[in-house]
């Protein structure tokens, strides 16, 4: 084979890879392997930077205590229930990572970039390997918790929040907040708080 079709053919190979790197899939990649793309999706504005704690505007710390049944007082990080609010309804895509369409290891990537300057693996099978395990007592916000869905071992991720919630992109329902031990997600497996640095977070 010549060079160019060499390069063609490293090209289809390098999109099929991106592709399959998302919830459910099973196919193996190398470990600390992330979506370049993703880094280039433009993102709503946040205020402040990446692992800052900015203060919440007061609707959506009404909002989102309410919905965790939580105080006020406990929503503190503005940044994160911001980029929750900008995503909230975003339609399940798989292999997805943008307001067209996410899946659910593609949010929980933007989420750890956009709010805490943290880059995690892409596929959901590599990113429960950079947590410490915790009990789920002991959670915190943007702590990554794993489901075990139709059978499959840690093929579904979605990130803590409070009192039992957290937010995920669900397949049948998009980005949402929802308890954890509740109708599918009562496949509950696994969860930790991401070990850092994973991978450090371009500037």
């Amino acid at each position: 084979m010549n060079r160019t079709i060499h390069a063609k053919l490293f090209v289809v190979l390098f999109a099929a890879a991106i592709a399959l790197s998302s919830c459910h899939t099973r196919r193996r990649i190398i470990v600390g392997e992330t979506d370049k793309a993703a880094k280039s999706v433009p993102a709503d504005v946040l205020k402040g930077e990446p692992g800052e704690i900015v203060k919440p505007e007061k609707s959506i710390a009404d909002k989102y205590a309410e919905m965790m049944e939580v105080d006020k007082s406990s929503i503190q990080n503005g940044r994160l229930y911001e980029f929750i609010d900008q995503w909230a309804g975003v339609p399940y895509k798989f292999g997805g990572n943008d307001k067209e369409g996410v899946d659910c290891s593609g949010f929980a990537l933007l989420l750890e970039q956009e709010v805490y300057g943290i880059t995690i693996p892409r596929v959901t099978s590599q990113q429960v390997t950079v947590i410490k395990r915790k009990y789920e007592e002991e959670l915190k916000e943007g702590d990554l918790v794993f489901f075990n869905i139709d059978g499959g071992q840690f093929n579904h991720v979605g990130v803590y929040l409070q009192n039992g919630y957290f937010v995920h992109a669900s397949s049948s329902k998009g980005v949402i907040v929802v308890k954890l031990h509740v109708s599918m997600y009562k496949d509950f497996s696994r969860a930790g708080s991401i070990i850092t640095p994973v991978i450090a977070a371009e500037k």
